[in-house]
């Protein structure tokens, strides 16, 4: 007889889970639809099973018909059964993807199809090596920081939400300033009149606050930037702080009128005089997939189209120092 102690255990086999891929497209533009069509056709063939929200399954169905079986976000799947979210847009709709996955964490991998692309990986001629690499999953993840935003008025939280870029305090009346106090860890700074004032990390550096004449920031350097709007004061200069302070900008109950936060441009709450936003490192990066190892410097010169010529580089060993 066998000892039911020791008979071995029969184990079940568990069905392998499918593949998915979201895919986030600027469904506005035709060269944007063109690409997420090519890109379903090309996750199909490979067995891999493409996923788009609803507002954009609607809009590939209506500019092109049929597009055949395709599974659509929060409804069939959720983020949490995605490996990887392919943009095709600009850095608005990478925002807007980042948005989608961030609970999941799921990478997103950007297709320039805009003008600058500052966070895509990729431009149109090359999708389908782009979608080749996602499929063999050859690509690093790279963690960029986010912050954390939450709006108190009185005593009491009354907004709380997120951004990969930046926070922005602005005037809602074109016809009148605000009146700002700026704090840094509990300790006010400084207080003038300005259109706003722009709280970015170093993913931020190169967008709205780079406009608004505030420093580049290298993605490795973990900070956070103050880069006032049109101020009207003798000391109002861009400020860099570690990435554990915590930014607060006031509304003086004086302004006349209201501000409003924007976050990333797209998340948006109404400030009114004595409101108070707050802005710290959030514990939840936001991850971007990448296909090449390079520095960030020659992104910068690659986006910016910047100039370098007459660059000779660093010498070499058997170059003879200059006397």
């Amino acid at each position: 007889m066998t000892d039911e102690r020791t008979a071995p255990v029969a184990t079940i086999a568990q069905p392998e889970q499918p593949r998915r891929i979201l895919l986030v497209s600027h469904t506005g533009r035709q060269d944007a639809i063109s690409a997420a069509l090519q890109a379903i056709e090309e996750l199909r063939a490979a067995g891999v099973e493409a996923v788009l929200p609803r507002s954009e399954y609607e809009d590939l169905r209506a500019a092109a018909g049929d597009i055949g079986p395709v599974e659509v976000l929060d409804e069939q799947v959720s983020a949490h059964g995605l490996e990887l979210a392919m943009v095709l847009g600009g850095d608005g709709t990478i925002l807007r993807a980042a948005e989608l996955v961030r609970e999941a964490q799921v990478p997103l991998l950007g297709v320039n199809l805009g003008h600058v692309g500052f966070l895509a990986e990729a431009e149109r001629d090359s999708l389908a090596e782009t979608i080749a690499r996602a499929l063999a999953r050859d690509y690093r993840v790279e963690e960029r920081m986010a912050v954390d935003v939450r709006v108190v008025d009185g005593e009491r939280e009354v907004f709380r939400t997120w951004a990969l870029n930046e926070a922005t305090v602005e005037k809602a009346s074109r016809e009148r300033m605000l009146e700002l106090v700026l704090e840094v860890d509990g300790h006010p700074l400084s207080n003038f009149g300005a259109d706003g004032v722009v709280m970015a990390t170093p993913t931020g550096s190169t967008a709205y606050s780079f406009s608004a004449g505030g420093p580049v920031v290298w993605p490795t350097v973990e900070a956070l930037l103050f880069v006032p709007l049109s101020p009207h004061a003798l000391f109002a200069r861009p400020l860099v702080v570690g990435r554990d302070s915590v930014l607060a900008v006031e509304v003086q109950r004086r302004t006349d009128g209201h501000g409003v936060l924007w976050c990333d441009g797209r998340r948006t709450h109404e400030l009114r005089p004595g409101a108070r936003v707050e802005v710290r490192r959030s514990p939840v990066p936001v991850r971007l997939a990448r296909l090449a190892v390079g520095e960030f410097t020659d992104r910068l010169v690659r986006k910016f189209d910047l100039p370098v010529t007459g660059w000779r580089g660093p010498a070499t060993e058997t170059e003879e120092p200059h006397a």
